[in-house]
This record gives structure tokens, sequence and C-alpha cells, in this order.
């Protein structure tokens, strides 16, 4: 059982307000997609992002493998797709199935064309943290803005899923 000041960190960690995305990654002939919302701007120059991903999840070894990443974010109100990447995947189990993907990726990435817009990124580091997840840094390059507005995620407990 959490005590007062232990609560009350977890309330203001879950309150930092953060956007919902499909992070995916392809290597050969296999590709991967989970839903993470641990997603940041770092720079502006060269544009970059970091992502955290718990540390064990299958898409971990692509990324690591291809040194490459996107990012589709969610428009508002999408429960369809988050539910559908929000779950692990069943071995050998094509999550992009029955889904629309933009065609163009200039990385050769899986885009979902419902996305409110996507970016698609190279490794730029890759920080394995005293702690559950590990944090990726890709440079950005390319990228589009779709349509809509982004899906805004806020938890009532900062220290646990």
């Amino acid at each position: 059982m959490m005590d007062q000041q232990q609560l009350d960190l977890a309330k203001a960690l879950g309150r930092i307000p953060s956007g919902l995305y499909i992070l995916t990654a392809r290597h050969e002939d296999r590709r991967e997609g989970i839903l993470v919302s641990w997603v940041q701007q770092v720079c502006f120059q060269p544009p970059m992002v970091s992502v955290a991903v718990a540390k064990g999840r299958p898409i971990m070894p692509l990324i690591s493998e291809s040194r490459r990443f996107a990012l589709c974010q969610l428009p508002e109100g999408d429960r369809v797709l988050m539910r559908k990447f929000a779950g692990g995947a069943t071995p050998g189990e094509d999550h992009f199935l029955g889904y629309e993907m933009v065609n163009h990726s200039k990385l050769n990435l899986p885009i979902l064309a419902g996305s409110l817009s996507y970016l698609e990124c190279e490794v730029s580091c890759h920080i394995d943290v005293d702690g559950d997840h590990d944090l990726f840094v890709g440079i950005v390059r390319a990228g589009k803005y779709l349509a809509g507005a982004p899906m805004v995620h806020l938890r009532e407990d900062g220290m646990r899923y």
C-alpha cells in the first residue's frame, strides 16, 4: 500500500500528457507494431524524437537490427487501432493485415494510412536505462501530417500501467 507521498507522486507523474502512437518497425520479412505513449521531440536540428519501449517487447530486435522505426500518431477517438496494437501479438501474427497502409514510405517502414501523422526515423541512440523501459532516439528522415486532431493520454497513476 502506498503512503500519501507516493500517491501524490503517482498522480503527478500520471498528469504528464502524452500522445498515443503506434511504433512500427520492419526487418527483412518481419514487421511489428505496438502502442506507445512516451514520445518526445528532443532536437530541432537535426529533427529528433525519443520513444520509450518496455523491455522485452518483440519490436525491440527489429528496431535494433534495422536501425529504423516509425511513429504513427493516433487520431482523437480511434479506439480500434489503440486496442489492436495495445495487446501483445501472437507469435507469427501480422497486426497490419486488414489495415490500409501508406505505400510510399521513404525508409520502407509499415505506416498505417489511418494515422493522424507519421514520422520515419533512423536510430541515433539506444539507451538501456536502469528501469523497465529502454529509450530509442531517432533522427527524423521523413514524415507527413495526414488529418485530424491528436489523441491525448493522461494516466491516473504514473507509477504503473
